[in-house]
């Protein structure tokens, strides 16, 4: 992938070891995992570790979560990107899915739209996927609607880990 990728507040990029800190402020919040299985994380190594398995990601796939930093005082707000999952999950295996995951301070202020809007048009004009997916608890409406901001529709909802979860979906409108 280009790396990084600028919006007007926001620069994308992979994620860095330098970025444990801010990773570990991100998950070891346990608002920020509310919907997200409810395991914050307790010990900085947790982070580094996240950090080198994105790093796997990027070098098997080409892709994976990046780094949101703010372009006005270099800040790291949390993740986005795309990520090429091999999970089963809905029915759904070997495909791309949208992501975002932003710290506390940093909510309600359209960070995640910004980078999410730049992902998507990144997924279809330059990497030219077919579809990008998206899942979140059903019970997370700020979630649901940036992925609707996005341009992703609602698919079904279903049983994951326990948990129910809605699918989004969005097909390239350039196919």
């Amino acid at each position: 992938m280009k790396n990084p990728i600028e919006t007007e507040r926001l620069i994308l990029r992979e994620i860095l070891l330098s970025d444990a800190d801010g990773m570990f402020e991100l998950d070891s919040n346990p608002n920020v995992h509310l919907f997200v299985g409810n395991k914050p994380i307790k010990h900085i190594e947790e982070s580094i570790l996240q950090i080198e398995n994105i790093q796997k990601q990027y070098k098997k796939f080409g892709m994976g979560r990046w780094a949101v930093i703010l372009k006005e005082t270099n800040e790291f707000l949390g993740w986005s990107g795309i990520k090429f999952s091999t999970d089963k999950i809905n029915n759904h295996q070997n495909f791309y899915e949208i992501g975002y995951r932003f710290i506390e301070k940093h909510w309600g202020k359209g960070y995640a739209t910004e980078a999410g809007k730049a992902f998507v048009d990144y997924a279809f004009n330059e990497m030219k996927v077919d579809a990008i997916y998206a899942y979140a608890d059903a019970g997370n409406e700020n979630s649901r609607r940036i992925l609707e901001k996005l341009g992703l529709h609602f698919v079904n909802s279903f049983e994951y880990d326990e948990e129910l979860e809605v699918w989004y979906e969005m097909k390239n409108p350039n196919a």
